[in-house]
């Protein structure tokens, strides 16, 4: 789907973020102008789009665009795939440069620039990223739901509630083989993050001391497992810097989505500056008509 849409007469651009390649990334659905559309309406088109999340745009306001995000079924305070998608969408159709995004989640800041081999690449800033412990029952119900033990948890690597424009659990597994065997009891997950208000599990390992593999379950957005995602990214980034696990500055990369077959790549700047925004990277690019 990459031109106006039938049923709602809007027109609709479709992007895979965090990649390069059309078969990688995240699919995201985006509107340029949602000028007209109420939540329903919003809501309704994100549904048709079927992707884990749609981002609506509308006509800027004192230099600020508002940007409201929604999956296919209910509306979320911030998410960065959409938002690397939406930035270079707009890049494409009014050239690279700096946005000024304002979310539910608070202000956030985009920056396109075009790479040596075309690609558009862009860089949100989130808003100023934290933590909070994991109450142990949760944790309880939460490994249950996954179907994991807490002996296969990397002690280096504490179980922790993080945000950076939404809520995502952080939970790091020893080995790589225990983040490659994830099957979860969907509908014990879904119950457990709605209670608590969490958008994606963010489950990760770490490689080394500046890269990560990361899979995220989303069964609010009414997908088993999300191929990148740029908000719980920076939530992590702002974890390792509030935690001290990784010295800063630091130019982290996450991969992500290579165990579901659309290999995604994020960088993750984390700034030295205690609380100050993280600085999440990725190209983007068009989906084939009919995708």
């Amino acid at each position: 789907m990459d031109g106006g849409d039938t049923v709602t007469g809007v027109e609709i651009l479709t992007y895979t973020a965090f990649s390069s390649d059309p078969t990688g990334g995240n699919p995201a659905g985006v509107v340029l102008d949602a000028s007209g559309l109420d939540d329903a309406r919003m809501l309704a088109v994100a549904a048709e789009v079927g992707f884990s999340e749609t981002a609506f745009a509308l006509p800027p306001v004192d230099g600020e665009l508002t940007v409201r995000y929604f999956s296919p079924l209910a509306e979320v305070p911030f998410c960065g795939h959409a938002t690397i998608a939406l930035a270079v969408a707009h890049a494409h159709r009014h050239g690279v440069g700096e946005l000024r995004l304002r979310t539910l989640a608070g202000r956030v800041d985009v920056s396109t620039a075009t790479a040596d081999d075309g690609t558009v690449v862009a860089t949100l800033v989130s808003v100023p990223p934290r933590s909070a412990p994991l109450a142990d029952a949760d944790l309880a119900e939460l490994l249950a739901a996954l179907r994991w033990s807490s002996g296969e948890l990397d002690p280096a690597l504490p179980p922790r509630v993080a945000y950076a424009g939404a809520w995502h659990p952080v939970i790091a597994a020893a080995d790589r083989k225990r983040l490659a065997e994830l099957e979860y009891d969907l509908p014990a997950l879904a119950g457990l993050m709605q209670r608590n208000g969490w958008t994606t599990i963010d489950l990760v390992w770490r490689e080394s001391e500046t890269v990560f593999h990361a899979r995220n379950p989303f069964p609010p957005g009414g997908v088993v497992e999300d191929p990148a995602t740029g908000a719980a990214a920076a939530a992590f980034g702002g974890y390792l810097r509030e935690l001290g696990l990784v010295a800063v500055p630091a130019a982290l990369t996450v991969f992500q989505g290579q165990d579901l077959g659309r290999p995604s790549t994020i960088g993750v700047g984390v700034p030295a500056e205690p609380g100050s925004g993280i600085a999440v990277t990725g190209s983007a690019v068009p989906l084939p008509p009919g995708v």
